[in-house]
């Protein structure tokens, strides 16, 4: 069949946006009624793009007209580059509006769509990725896709499926049902019948068989690109800390320290790029998205808890800083993403234009201090990228450099903060790189849980204060009165339910909050969404739960998200949720379905650990003691702070300076006394009143 000679074409992944300049209106199509940002870039395309709603849908069954969909975001590279050369074209425009319904999708607004239509595009390719362009039959069922075409395999592809449409529609029609079958059968997660049974020595293999692809020299995966995917360290951290791996934990390190220092890492105005084209992490796509921000620095505040290195506490406070400079709104919510292009003083567009150095503008800037700057930066062959353009980067930690320099700690930290004064105020007068404004749910969760553990462990009370203001954006714009989450926000309206995404991440958030503040509202309103999500997320048949809700449109396809990404997968979180919340409320109920999804998921976990990491840390929660931490009476707030300094990953807390209706605080307040109750398995020791004490009792459990 012609259609099928199509899939072998070359599939281009993983992207970043393209800005161009502003062109005059000839068109405008009905995408300019849209709140995304990536959709109104194609709203003066001269293809009749339609948003994806019921009326679009319904438009095509009526018409029996293929559909297109198109799928991407707004800081994806190869998305704009196709814009550019098909979509802006009006002979492809001409061919694409004759024979087709075409369908524009923002896969951050509706991961769903994208979710089901990516399966279907790996089922018919092998591979994936951004822009996602997928035919469908008129009631959505793909027969043809891939991802970056150039115009002329577009349009030969578009009209050979047109044809076959029209002259033997029989053909796709079996093709769509054969497609489907498979489609259905890719996030199918069996419920497993064997009796849970988690062990160390499960871990000890999967961790082993992980580690032959790591790269012990750059750290990351043995391999480019390099994607910094938080929880696997996370994870691994966290097993090395309490199983005393020191192998795993100097990977672990090394490949901090060097996302630290590569170019991946914004060494001027802080913040990580998404991932980098090489191995050592020195060239990244520019783009910045918030989801990695958020869990970065979740990860660095956990590091710098455990190993006290300086560098890591940098990488913390200068991300937040860039958090806060440009991804924060006034109403306490985050945006989404910058783009990687912006435009040069030539008025052409560069990946990465924004934040790139050539030799003459960095002497012209530093003066005297260049040759110094250029050391530590490694302006010099390593760090030379291309067309006489620099990313900078590091390669000795600040105690190697100053010995090799013959300066002092103080002077080398002065110099840094005026270099890093200068060279941001330069690169402030120049084209800056495109914002991404909409607000989503799940990832301002990932944000606020970054806050929280960086206050948790540096104690500044301006990340609380962030913390709290998203968390009160969340209950106030983004929950509805039913108990149930919106998942975007642009321009002071929310139109699209929650995913599971949006729940499992903002109970971790407000669990994380609860810890921190010991105000009951965050505990009980993570309680609130949890039961929500029983009721509308719940597969009954095996105890996993859906992407979307049982409220929501059907699509081709139900999915489950049960593998680790960058992002860990949604069911992950919620297993970890439900394990937290049935220590806090004494949940049985909870435990059981948190101990079934694991055990469901436990077959495939071996062989392929890094897309189970999350998985993982919830597995150590029952190999290894589990403690909760009750602190109840007048000083409990300082004695619980004064806990944290502690990297104690396998506990929860809870406290109150009165009589609680908590099961974890029954019956064990004391008038003018402040105790400290570890247990573990229901199981308390003697209460103690200083926390030394208490950290004894956990560390010679």
């Amino acid at each position: 069949m012609k259609l099928l000679t199509f899939i072998s074409i070359l599939l281009l992944y993983n992207c970043n946006a393209q800005k161009k300049e502003t062109v005059a209106h000839k068109f405008t199509n009905n995408l300019i009624n849209e709140t995304s940002p990536y959709l109104l870039q194609h709203a003066h395309n001269p293809v009749n793009w339609e948003a994806w709603n019921s009326t679009t849908l319904k438009l095509a069954k009526q018409s029996n007209k293929l559909i297109i969909i198109s799928v991407g975001y707004a800081a994806c590279h190869w998305c704009h580059v196709m814009e550019h050369e098909s979509f802006e074209d009006e002979a492809v425009a001409q061919v694409m509006n004759s024979n087709f319904v075409n369908i524009k999708v923002d896969r951050e607004e509706r991961p769903d769509i994208d979710q089901v239509y990516m399966n279907a595009v790996q089922l018919m390719t092998g591979q994936g990725g951004w822009p996602m362009n997928v035919i469908t039959l008129p009631d959505g069922r793909p027969v043809w896709g891939g991802t970056y075409f150039k115009k002329d395999q577009w349009v030969s592809a578009l009209t050979q499926i047109a044809e076959l449409y029209e002259t033997q529609p029989e053909k796709l029609e079996e093709y769509a049902s054969k497609l489907e079958q498979g489609m259905k059968s890719v996030d199918v997660v069996s419920m497993n019948t064997e009796t849970p049974k988690f062990e160390t020595s499960f871990i000890n293999e999967a961790v082993e068989n992980w580690s032959k692809h790591f790269d012990n020299k750059q750290g990351g995966m043995n391999r480019a690109p390099k994607f910094m995917m938080p929880n696997n360290y996370h994870f691994l951290m966290r097993y090395a800390f309490q199983n005393k791996k020191e192998n795993i934990a100097k990977f672990v390190d090394n490949t901090l320290t060097n996302m630290a220092f590569g170019g991946i890492y914004d060494q001027i105005g802080g913040g990580f790029s998404r991932y980098s084209v090489d191995v050592k992490w020195h060239v990244p796509h520019f783009e910045k998205m918030l989801y990695d921000n958020g869990q970065l620095v979740s990860l660095y505040a956990d590091a710098y808890l455990l190993t006290k290195n300086e560098l890591y506490k940098e990488v913390v406070v200068e991300t937040l800083e860039f958090i806060e400079r440009e991804l924060t709104a006034t109403n306490g919510a985050f945006y989404s993403s910058l783009d990687a292009d912006s435009l040069t003083e030539t008025g052409e567009l560069e990946e990465g234009a924004f934040y790139i150095w050539t030799k003459d503008v960095l002497k012209l800037i530093l003066k005297e201090d260049f040759n110094l700057f250029s050391n530590y930066y490694n302006v010099n062959n390593y760090g030379f990228w291309e067309h006489k353009n620099y990313v900078l980067i590091r390669t000795k930690n600040d105690n190697d450099f100053i010995a090799k320099e013959n300066i002092s700690l103080e002077t080398l930290k002065t110099k840094k903060a005026k270099w890093q004064s200068l060279l941001l105020a330069e690169r402030e007068k120049r084209e800056r790189p495109r914002l991404d404004d909409k607000i989503l749910t799940s990832w301002n969760a990932l944000m606020l849980k970054g806050y929280v553990d960086a206050y948790r462990v540096l104690k500044d009370k301006k990340y609380l204060d962030v913390a709290l203001k998203n968390g009160q954006f969340i209950l106030s714009s983004q929950l509805k009165e039913n108990g149930s989450l919106f998942h975007n926000y642009k321009d002071g309206k929310s139109s699209i339910n929650g995913f599971l995404e949006d729940y499992t991440t903002t109970i971790d958030a407000f669990i994380a909050l609860y810890e921190i503040t010991l105000d009951e509202k965050w505990l009980n309103k993570a309680k609130a969404l949890t039961d929500y999500c029983f009721d509308a997320f719940l597969n009954d048949t095996n105890k996993m739960f859906y992407f979307t809700s049982n409220k929501d449109e059907k699509l081709v396809s139900k999915t489950i998200e049960y593998r680790d990404n960058v992002i860990p997968a949604s069911n992950s979180i919620f297993a970890k949720n439900l394990f937290k919340l049935s220590h806090y409320f004494d949940n049985e109920y909870y435990l059981n379905t948190a101990t079934t999804m694991l055990n469901n998921v436990k077959p495939e976990i071996k062989e392929y650990a890094s897309g189970y990491s999350n998985w993982l840390d919830l597995m150590l929660n029952y190999t290894e003691p589990f403690y909760e931490v009750a602190i109840v009476g007048n000083k409990y707030k300082n004695k619980i702070k004064a806990l944290n300094e502690r990297y104690i990953p396998n506990k929860i807390i809870v406290g109150s300076k009165g009589e609680s209706k908590l099961p974890l605080l029954k019956n064990r307040f004391i008038e003018d006394e402040t105790f400290i109750y570890v247990c573990v398995n229901k199981a308390c020791k003697l209460p103690v009143k200083d926390v030394k004490s208490a950290i004894n009792l956990i560390n010679n459990n």
